[in-house]
């Protein structure tokens, strides 16, 4: 099982448009239309998700 993180919904690089005909996705760095629940191998998670993911992943060590 892969990253349960890991989606286009939750990289820094996401953009989400209200257009005419709905909801327009797309990735900023690689210029693709997209969906939420995509992955592609560049993604880099936001700010807010990287620390849940430390969070559940027991990685903030404050010894």
């Amino acid at each position: 099982m892969g990253n349960p993180f890991h989606a286009c919904a939750s990289c820094v690089h996401f953009r989400a448009k209200k257009g005419k005909d709905g909801m327009q996705y797309k990735c900023s760095r690689l210029g693709y239309e997209t969906k939420p629940n995509y992955v592609f191998d560049c993604w880099n998670p936001k700010e807010h998700v990287r620390k849940l993911m430390e969070k559940r992943m027991g990685g903030s060590d404050k010894e």
